[in-house]
């Protein structure tokens, strides 16, 4: 131990007296060690760590599957009760909806975001709260239900985080009773994305959900289930094949496998999924970032060992060991690693903060991102491990010396101690993973200005949006609410500088949709087809003059189609194509509700263009409109406002035009539809930025590395080069032979990062769009950016060999 000591006590008078080597090796450490620690403890969170429930590898999600409609729905509420009634597979089945309210009273009102739930959820998922108690099967019926518990988080936020258990808040203008608080550890609903519910509360079932005849295709409800020990997947996804048989037999008679069925997925993947591939692409990148910062430190290391010949010798003269020598060498690396690595950990905490708010909506489990035990211990193991990966060839090639030699040359470098053939392997290692990751953002970055020339099928520009819901205490029944939007669009279309206001239930890319089946007049279901199916949204006459939707033929809604007028409908060209193929659609008629037991129908009145409401990449379902005026179902409602003027000045203005029509009504989710287009392309922002850094700052790494070596090589050969200009060369021959020398090492790196990235880029293929991973644009132009860069580096140190003195070099040695 005391010779350890003695080692890092002397290690660290080395680095103190290299100031320069010691900065510019501790820069490339920590850069490697922060941008590493930094994606870690977003892998660690989001797909490391279990979820933080009780036995969290128990937890499945149960979803309606449509697979020839490619559609995996909620679950009815008639679902639920089937399932949890009837499924021996399940210890528990829990069930719950989002659902939004109104809080009055004390300060000003405000928009919650909550979750309806049964009363088992918590029980199920092992949690209990903090402060009070959580629900009882007792308070999931009508009457019982007025009662919520907080989330630590809005407890906090709007409370103080004084006691409010047994106190009541108004929620939709009804007071609700706080029964409990939950601890702040438990975020069910965080780790989908998005900030999470303020409060929980029961969830009551009408005799019509729970009934399976008149119920089982009304999915709005997310239900989980806790396997029972012993029970894997496959077999409770048997199970649930079984029963949706029975269901089928029973209630769709019409229907098999294809039409209807049941799928289970572990929570966990439900939750993660759709982020797993970019993550680990992420770490893959920010690890070959760490391999060429060791890569370079190794090559400085090794530089530097030349000038260290004579102490070294002088050492093994005096008897040491060379594993004596190779440990001392050793302990200098990893103490440099070390304290780059504590650099990198600062680092990593701007990174991970920058990282959050780049992306943290769209990150699931983001409230568990931070610098936790497990990432010290990551950060801490991979400091050392880079210690020991570029110190151990600098250590083994300095601890062998000819001390004749070395000693007879009093002190000078040494000529060939050090090899220059280790060098350039590390040179071309650092070019080979540049290419990698430089290919890697290229494609990503193509892939991102594909999607911005996809058409979304509206015009944004110039387009305010914001979001409204209506209290069902005070908005009773379909009258009341289209009584209330046509008076607040009369007074926000009164407003100066606005073009046209309209509304709908679902605006594009709000991450909103309703949908629906329908029937065709005329045409009847065969038996094993599904009836024709499409998202379906309530919206007011202006909605498509708003956003600028084409209209392809026919109309649009007019102020005519209101409650009690002949019931009209527009379809979208996608749902014409796919239910009216080769037939003009307007003048068809459809119908998806009845009244008394008979149908309700709609004539297509107009077909408009196909918008892309789930984001510009895939497609998104076929569309069809119904008049708010004639469907008022829905108490949620986007209000779109198109100007002239910067749409967001307008804002004030139209929630005081909303609140002339009831001031207790809070508006939420205030926004342009430029900025909703720009957040649908968050999560490809996101890696396609991440990768660019990473990628920019690997080629900035493999070029200083090339620079150095050349600078270098120049340094230890004046002599020869002038000896050369002394037997006649000319600058531009000596020109020609550095830069020859150094491209040579480029093209051997850069075939091989040609062929790794050949390899490697398949992984990325479901982060690409309108781009292949083999796309020969981005590797040719990625080719000539390296190339010309590192022509540029080679350049300088070759320019300074051709200005070599014959005289000066010669007296030299």
């Amino acid at each position: 131990m005391r010779t350890l000591w003695q080692d890092v006590r002397y290690a660290a008078r080395v680095l103190w007296k290299s100031p320069a080597f010691t900065a510019v090796a501790l820069v490339a450490i920590a850069l490697g060690v922060g941008a590493n620690t930094a994606i870690f403890s977003v892998v660690d969170a989001v797909l490391l760590k279990p979820l933080d429930y009780k036995d969290p590898s128990q937890l499945v999600l149960i979803q309606h599957n449509y697979p020839k409609l490619d559609l995996k729905a909620t679950v009815s509420a008639a679902g639920y009760h089937y399932y949890r009634d009837n499924a021996k597979s399940f210890s528990d089945v829990a069930a719950f909806s989002g659902f939004s309210v109104n809080l009055t009273g004390e300060g000003e009102p405000e928009r919650l975001a909550g979750m309806q739930v049964t009363a088992n959820i918590f029980p199920a998922l092992g949690a209990r709260a903090a402060e009070g108690r959580t629900f009882t099967a007792e308070e999931n019926v009508e009457g019982q239900n007025k009662v919520v518990v907080l989330s630590d988080g809005f407890w906090r936020r709007r409370f103080g985080g004084v006691p409010v258990v047994g106190k009541n808040i108004t929620l939709n203008g009804e007071p609700y009773a706080v029964a409990g608080v939950m601890p702040p550890t438990f975020q069910l609903g965080r780790e989908f994305g998005g900030q999470g519910p303020d409060l929980w509360a029961p969830i009551v079932f009408t005799p019509q959900q729970a009934n399976p005849q008149t119920g089982l295709t009304n999915e709005y409800l997310t239900v989980f289930a806790r396997m029972r020990p012993g029970v894997d997947i496959k077999q409770a996804q048997a199970e649930l094949d079984t029963i949706a048989a029975d269901l089928r037999r029973q209630y769709l008679p019409n229907s098999d496998a294809s039409n209807w069925g049941l799928l289970l997925t572990p929570l966990e993947e439900f939750v993660v999924g759709r982020i797993r591939t970019a993550l680990w692409v992420l770490l893959g990148a920010v690890v070959f970032v760490l391999l060429i910062a060791c890569a370079n430190v190794a090559n400085l290391m090794m530089a530097r060992a030349a000038a260290r010949q004579k102490e070294v010798a002088v050492r093994t003269a005096l008897g040491a060991s060379r594993w004596r020598l190779v440990r001392q060498l050793l302990t200098e690396s990893v103490l440099l690693s070390l304290l780059g690595g504590g650099a990198g950990l600062l680092l990593a905490m701007w990174g991970v903060d920058l990282l959050l708010k780049l992306n943290e909506n769209r990150i699931p489990r983001a409230a568990e991102i931070g610098l936790d035990s497990r990432v010290l211990l990551f950060t801490l193991g991979i400091s050392l491990l880079t210690g020991i990966v570029f110190g151990l060839a600098p250590a083994f090639q300095n601890s062998k010396v000819d001390l004749h030699d070395t000693l007879k040359e009093g002190g000078r470098s040494g000529r060939g101690t050090v090899r220059r053939g280790v060098r350039n392997a590390l040179v071309i290692a650092e070019m080979a993973f540049a290419v990698v990751l430089l290919i890697g953002a290229g494609l990503l970055i193509r892939s991102f200005v594909e999607l911005q020339q996809v058409n979304p099928g509206f015009e944004p520009q110039g387009v305010l949006a914001m979001q409204v819901s209506l209290p069902p205490n005070k908005y009773a029944d379909r009258n009341a609410r289209a009584a209330f939007q046509r008076r607040m669009l009369e007074q926000v279309r009164a407003l100066p500088g606005v073009r046209s206001a309209a509304t709908t239930t679902t605006l594009p890319m709000s991450g909103w949709d309703q949908s629906g089946s329908f029937t065709i007049e005329g045409r009847t279901v065969e038996p094993g087809q599904n009836r024709p199916h499409g998202s379906r949204w309530m919206a007011s006459e202006d909605y498509f003059q708003t956003l600028n939707v084409p209209l392809v033929r026919g109309r649009y809604f007019e102020a005519r189609d209101v409650a009690g007028a002949p019931g009209v409908v527009i379809v979208d060209e996608a749902l014409a194509r796919k239910y009216w193929p080769g037939e003009d659609p307007v003048g068809k008629r459809v119908t998806f509700e009845t009244v008394d037991q008979q149908p309700v129908w709609r004539e297509v009145v107009g077909v408009v263009g196909h918008v892309r409401n789930e984001g510009l990449e895939g497609e998104s379902r076929a569309q069809y409109y119904v008049p708010y005026a004639q469907y008022a179902t829905s108490p949620n409602m986007f209000v779109a406002v198109r100007t002239d003027a910067d749409p967001a000045s307008l804002a004030p203005a139209v929630r005081g035009a909303i609140a002339a029509v009831d001031r207790d009504l809070p508006v939420f989710r205030v926004t342009t539809m430029e900025k909703m287009v720009a957040e649908s392309l968050t999560q490809r922002r996101f890696s396609m930025l991440l990768f660019g850094i990473f990628a920019a700052l690997a080629l900035a790494l493999a070029v200083v590395g090339l620079y150095g070596v050349m600078s270098y090589g120049v340094a230890q050969r004046t002599h020869e080069l002038g000896l050369r200009m002394a037997l006649g060369a000319q600058a531009r021959d000596v020109l020609r032979m550095v830069v020859g020398q150094a491209m040579l090492l480029v093209a051997v790196g850069l075939a091989l990062g040609l062929a790794g990235a050949f390899a490697l880029t398949r992984w990325m293929a479901s982060l690409l769009y309108g781009v292949s991973a083999t796309d020969p644009l981005t590797y040719v132009g990625i080719a000539l950016l390296l190339g010309a860069v590192a022509l540029l580096a080679a350049y300088i140190p070759a320019r300074r060999a051709t200005k070599v003195d014959p005289m000066v070099a010669l007296r030299y040695e």
